[in-house]
């Protein structure tokens, strides 16, 4: 079974003026994400800003997260390395608190071979067994995850999805097809949820869900009843947004968005630096076109 269908919600890890954990902030960012109906909260994804964490500082978010959430919906934890033993420790740390499942990327910067990519998640999970939703973004990782990989690894009992942010649909219709449908495919890019679920993906982990958690799982939703057309209607009332959401490096945008709509601080961990002009003019016309802030923020 999937850790859920639906929409997941891959939140950002807000922070104060000082550059701290904003916890005030992230206790009503979740609860914004459950009231509005979302199925899942993904905490420490890429949207999260994993790597400028410490570990004392991943457990404040994923306690939070568990906490606020209250078993109303799954909170799944970001746990991907490109170091096999670092990977296995964030997993670990992350069933000790209390998380239903975790979001693996593929490893990064040093990469792997597929046969490297398949004993990788193999190490994992023996080391922990939290259920494990695999990442496959090349755009960030530089590796790409073949058909024939997420094959072999459907067969782990312990794997039970896939997120796709590779942007290929012929990749998605090959792991789809290949898998038989028993490995879950979560559409991992936000122009692409209706197109993927109408390919057989059973949600998405998404960023614009950040700002409009209501809207997006609509369009999820409306896929999982067949509903393509009211699916794809809503998809292209939403493309202004993500297209202003993804005008820089993820989550530069949205972090700027949230601020805007008085939500969380405008403030990111170097390397990644406040949203730059005319970026932040743009998403400031979007939201004000979509009523989702007054004229004068």
């Amino acid at each position: 079974m999937p850790l859920f269908t639906g929409c997941a919600t891959a939140l950002v890890t807000p922070y104060d003026k000082s550059g701290g954990i904003d916890e005030p902030a992230l206790r009503r960012l979740i609860t914004m994400q459950i009231d509005a109906g979302i199925d899942a909260l993904v905490l420490l994804g890429t949207t999260g800003e994993p790597s400028t964490l410490d570990m004392h500082e991943r457990e404040r978010v994923i306690t939070i997260g568990i906490d606020e959430a209250k078993g109303r919906v799954p909170v799944i934890i970001g746990t991907g390395s490109n170091d096999t033993k670092k990977a296995a420790e964030y997993a670990k740390q992350a069933k000790t608190l209390g998380a239903d499942g975790q979001l693996s990327v593929t490893p990064y910067y040093n990469k792997a071979s597929q046969t490297g990519l398949i004993r990788h998640y193999e190490a994992i999970l023996s080391a922990c067994d939290l259920p494990m939703i695999v990442y496959n973004v090349p755009g960030r990782t530089g590796m790409t995850l073949t058909a024939d990989t997420a094959l072999m690894l459907s067969l782990h009992p312990l794997i039970v999805g896939i997120k796709e942010a590779s942007g290929d649909l012929a990749l998605t219709s090959e792991i789809i097809g290949g898998t038989g449908g028993n490995l879950p495919v979560y559409c991992g890019n936000d122009d692409l949820i209706m197109p993927m679920m109408a390919m057989g993906a059973v949600g998405a982990v998404s960023v614009v869900s950040n700002v409009v958690p209501k809207q997006t799982r609509a369009i999820t939703s409306d896929c999982l009843s067949y509903q393509y057309a009211k699916a794809q209607e809503a998809q292209q009332a939403l493309l202004p947004l993500i297209r202003a959401l993804f005008s820089q490096v993820s989550p530069i945008p949205v972090k700027a968005a949230l601020s805007m709509m008085g939500l969380c601080e405008d403030v990111l961990r170097l390397p990644l630096t406040p949203m730059e002009s005319p970026h932040r003019e743009r998403m400031k016309s979007v939201l004000l076109q979509m009523g989702l802030i007054a004229p004068d923020a």
